[in-house]
């Protein structure tokens, strides 16, 4: 992993903007996320979490599943997901080799990034060709490679 400084900081931020501005489009009861996928320089896909084909839900069930449950207790499709489905669908030659942004807000507030968790998303990146993802997080904007990403989110304990 590696801190983002001056040229590059400042470009990653410009895409943090614009995986923030997706947020507005999450239909999440619990908080809202966004990314972008980006190669050369252009975003090539983007995404933000919500239920299944967008369809408003009244409640988040994610806290009555048993303790037990080991697979994604969200009832979101992540945004991830979302967008590395939008660059496949729109721009399949353009995946391999880009760069994911996420970010997350909370009540209208962006919320810093924690240590990376999600298998699924860091499986289906890797699965098609993403090379690098972008977070937000105290010490500053961090780009992961693809294959460290996944390894940190499997040591990641559940939640």
């Amino acid at each position: 992993m590696r801190v983002l400084v001056g040229d590059e900081k400042r470009v990653a931020e410009g895409f943090m903007h614009v995986a923030l501005s997706a947020c507005g489009d999450s239909l999440c009861l619990s908080s809202q996320s966004g990314c972008v996928i980006v190669s050369k320089g252009i975003v090539i896909g983007t995404g933000s979490n919500s239920p299944p084909g967008n369809v408003p839900i009244e409640r988040c069930v994610k806290d009555e599943w048993p303790a037990y449950f080991r697979s994604d207790r969200s009832c979101c499709v992540h945004a991830e997901e979302r967008a590395i489905l939008d660059a496949v669908r729109h721009h399949p030659d353009e995946v391999r080799g880009s760069t994911l942004y996420y970010i997350r807000m909370k009540k209208g507030q962006r919320v810093l990034a924690g240590a990376p968790y999600c298998t699924i998303c860091s499986k289906l990146a890797l699965d098609v060709g993403i090379t690098e993802f972008v977070l937000w997080h105290e010490n500053g904007i961090i780009a992961y490679t693809g294959d460290e990403y996944n390894v940190l989110s499997f040591a990641h304990p559940p939640k």
